[in-house]
């Protein structure tokens, strides 16, 4: 993995430049496996993210907002109860293990001083957040506890005694030199990248591909000289943090990797790396965690729809044929004299047809002549009159389905917050039921928080990420001469920009964000109307979020998740 032994290290040094000394003071549990500390360190506030993760687990210092529950977890209640008012003594990392210890400091419940530890490993599914009283190494909670029956090594319980995890017995890469490299390698065997993994603690394949491309032709003299290099520079904090993308895919580290041949985006600090590099990841995958089933929910309506309108059309087309029925009753009726009960089909000549041909009739055997004329005729009545209602109901199928296409959207781009205002608007139109009954008069009322962004001119733009969002955003919140913006004929968000005379470089910014949170989010060149308020209407007894539009200008752009950050408020 990126988050290395390595990563660990050069992220404990950015850490401790700017948290050492510093007062706990809010301590907030947003999410089931990540806590947030807001620290006051060097005259401002800092807010330290922990996670654990399973596979977006990592440290970092992060300025993205995070939504808080409105009664906090247990872990989170004692964490304030040992740590908010405490110092930041030290932060260190066990060895080249992905360990990173807050030591702390502070005073009791009774005025004594008191000595805790907060460990963080950063061990993919394994990872763990846990808090231990320093004097007696006793754990007194994790964010994720283990029992003995999982871990016969360690148990990770309140009142255990806080053991590390088994050590991997490698090489501390920092004590090596070129003979101890050349120790653990066999140029014979290959995979010299695998050997340098297994040889050397806190090694990721990343890093060692990249030593091997950087030695050219990796042999004795040339690779034991690259990978020290390398270490070198980790050792001395001399490294560009970068995140490379190629064929799609997008690794970060503390340089960039060049054997990968992409494109490398650099950044000033660890942690603005990892921020930009889990923007919009880790929070997709806590909308799937929290969304319940609600996104299957969404999908199996959408399917239903569109196997009701194939159903539909295919009546619609046996409806519309209805003609060749009572062309039928009327031949049998014409010719009632040569059919007699029993027979199977009879062919018969088709007066209305000009050059007389013939036409063969199946009948039913059971039935008399003028029954099966009657049989031909009442289908025909049955499919005339079927033709209007099909229609209608081929017409109220087309919105569920759009609905649902619009809804399914809206939840891809969704973050958690959005979700349960998805739930409350399935609940609200009878597609759910509401289970938990949680919901109170002032809840109820409570307005839609809604993404806020600036342009590069400084104009505030809004976003809604769902219909509750976007209704209140179009119908209530803005301005009749603000403009409006919105994916011509594709899912996606409502977008108001905070102007009545908005600068061309903004409307293509609002552009670029309404392109963003639609369902063109991964395309080029996407269309996007834009108009006034005024000229935005919902038509009564439509859906949420639905509106129709005119005095339309279109412009074409390309979703830009950079572009979308740079504006984020």
């Amino acid at each position: 993995m990126s988050f290395d032994g390595l990563f660990s290290r050069a992220m404990t040094e950015e850490l401790t430049r700017e948290l050492k000394g510093g007062r706990i003071n809010k301590i907030h549990q947003p999410y089931k496996n990540e806590i947030i500390l807001i620290i006051r360190a060097n005259g401002k506030n800092h807010k330290l993210l922990l996670s654990a993760h399973p596979s977006n687990a990592r440290v970092q210092l992060t300025n993205e907002a995070y939504d808080n529950p409105s009664e906090p977890p247990m872990f989170c209640m004692l964490l304030r109860k040992h740590l908010e008012g405490y110092f930041l003594e030290e932060i260190k990392q066990v060895g080249t293990d992905r360990i990173i210890i807050f030591e702390v400091k502070g005073r009791n419940e009774i005025g004594d001083t008191s000595y805790k530890q907060l460990i963080v490993e950063i061990m993919g599914r394994h990872s763990n957040i846990t808090l231990v009283d320093k004097a007696r190494n006793m754990i007194l909670d994790s964010i994720k506890h283990v029992s003995f029956a999982v871990n016969t090594h360690r148990a990770i319980l309140p009142g255990q005694e806080y053991i590390l995890p088994p050590s991997q017995n490698k090489l501390n890469p920092f004590d090596a030199d070129e003979t101890a490299v050349l120790r653990q390698l066999d140029f014979n065997s290959g995979k010299l990248d695998k050997q340098l993994v297994s040889a050397f603690a806190g090694i990721s394949p990343l890093l060692a591909k990249e030593a091997i491309f950087q030695a050219g032709i990796a042999n004795r003299a040339t690779l034991p000289k690259a990978f020290l290099s390398i270490l070198q520079k980790v050792k001395e904090h001399d490294i560009q943090p970068a995140i490379t993308i190629s064929e799609a895919k997008e690794n970060f580290y503390l340089f960039p990797l060049h054997y990968l041949q992409g494109e490398a985006r650099e950044f000033h600090s660890l942690s603005a790396l990892l921020d930009r590099f889990y923007f919009g990841k880790a929070e997709r995958d806590r909308v799937k965690q929290q969304a319940h089933g609600l996104e299957r929910f969404i999908i199996n309506e959408k399917e239903k729809n569109e196997k009701k309108i194939e159903k539909l059309l295919t009546t619609l087309k046996d409806a519309e044929n209805a003609d060749i029925h009572q062309l039928y009753g009327e031949l049998i009726t014409a010719n009632i004299y040569a059919i007699q009960k029993g027979m199977k089909e009879i062919e018969v000549i088709n007066y209305y047809d000009e050059h007389g041909e013939t036409v063969t009739i199946p009948l039913e055997p059971q039935k008399t002549p003028s029954e099966n004329a009657q049989k031909f005729f009442t289908k025909y009545q049955k499919a005339k009159n079927s033709i209007s209602i099909v229609k209608e109901q081929i017409e109220i199928a087309k919105k569920e389905l759009a609905y649902f296409e619009n809804l399914l959207q809206q939840v891809e781009s969704a973050s958690p917050k959005d979700i349960e205002e998805i739930r409350e608007e399935l609940i609200e139109g009878n597609y759910l039921k509401d289970k938990q009954k949680r919901k109170n008069k002032k809840t109820q009322n409570a307005k839609p928080v809604l993404d806020r962004y600036t342009s590069t001119d400084g104009t505030e733009i809004l976003v809604g990420k769902n219909n509750k969002q976007n209704d209140y955003l179009t119908n209530k919140l803005a301005g009749r001469d603000e403009i409006w913006l919105h994916t011509k004929d594709i899912p996606g968000s409502h977008v108001v920009i905070r102007s009545k005379e908005p600068s061309e470089k903004t409307i293509l910014e609002a552009a670029g964000l309404a392109a963003y949170f639609s369902k063109a989010r991964n395309s080029s060149s996407v269309p996007v109307d834009f108009t006034q308020i005024r000229h935005v209407k919902k038509p009564s007894g439509a859906k949420p979020g639905f509106v129709i539009y005119d005095h339309q200008q279109t412009v074409y752009v390309t979703p830009d998740e950079d572009a979308v950050l740079a504006r984020k408020n």
